[in-house]
């Protein structure tokens, strides 16, 4: 076996499911592999395990902090990595379980970070004024000039650590590790996704989000993960429950897209076509597949 499992994909591919599968059978412990997971209290918009779906099996890196806490991809590396080593050291196999590519390639490969310094206020410039006071500082990076929050990061890192931020990566794997990933035709996933929005509603998200909203808690993970800014926009009134609904579906096909282009240019996975209509095939194949690799 592999020392490592990881497993990923977007939302509603059964990756939680198949994760219990492995956990069972190889003697795993699971790690989260998910951005907003180690919030307490943002369970339902995240599509976090509940306590009876974990079996009994060891999850590590699920509600770890408050929302209004500070948690970046360096404290998660740092946690991961500790973890990983732990659970090696006592003979059982680590299952990494999530949607972030970056987290879960930050723990993996032979990513040099550091503690961010307190992040300068950018508020007073516009994107394209961000992008061309990094690339006085940074005449060779290369990034997304519209995409304002990959350039504060960029900006930010370069003066906590006077050096390129695409310099603090490689493409070299640490661990000896193995990608599963659950996908399925496109059409179905963004079907499953509307669907699991809707379900997500009827199960109380709104009721999730709004004591934070009510508590002016204006943190990262409220703001920015889908599911919980676009009912802060609800709750502000700058658009009705039914289009706040709208935008989270839309949001989420998405990332979705996203994730999966992450995931085949950055990681060596192998894909397996989810059995909607009998999980255990899926899960017969995937064992197959690490019995014999």
């Amino acid at each position: 076996m592999p020392k490592i499992i990881v497993i990923i994909g977007p939302t509603g591919v059964g990756k939680t499911k198949l994760s219990i599968s492995l956990a069972k059978k190889y003697h795993g412990e699971i790690i989260n592999g998910d951005a907003v997971q180690v919030y307490r209290g943002l369970d339902i918009g995240s599509a976090k395990i509940r306590e009876e779906e974990k079996e009994g099996i060891r999850h590590h890196l699920f509600d770890i902090k408050n929302p209004d806490e500070d948690y970046t991809i360096y404290h998660y590396q740092k946690n991961c990595r500790q973890i990983i080593d732990d659970i090696i050291s006592r003979g059982k196999t680590p299952i990494i379980v999530g949607g972030t590519g970056l987290y879960i390639k930050s723990a993996l490969y032979d990513y040099h970070l550091s503690e961010e310094s307190p992040k300068e206020n950018y508020d007073n410039l516009s994107t394209e004024e961000l992008y061309n006071k990094l690339i006085k500082l940074d005449k060779n990076i290369v990034i997304d000039k519209n995409n304002r929050r990959r350039l504060e990061r960029a900006l930010n890192y370069y003066k906590s650590n006077h050096a390129s931020i695409s310099q603090n990566k490689t493409d070299k794997l640490l661990y000896d590790a193995v990608f599963i990933g659950l996908t399925t035709d496109r059409e179905k996933l963004y079907h499953i996704i509307d669907k699991r929005v809707d379900q997500m509603i009827e199960e109380g998200l709104i009721e999730e989000v709004k004591p934070f909203y009510e508590q002016n808690i204006y943190s990262k993970p409220l703001t920015s993960a889908i599911g919980y800014k676009e009912l802060y926009n609800y709750f502000e009134g700058k658009c009705s429950l039914p289009e706040a609904i709208a935008k989270i579906k839309q949001n989420s096909r998405h990332y979705a897209k996203r994730q999966y282009t992450f995931f085949r240019n950055q990681l060596n996975v192998k894909w397996f076509d989810v059995d909607y209509d009998n999980f255990n095939n899926t899960t017969k194949k995937v064992i197959s597949y690490l019995d014999n690799n």
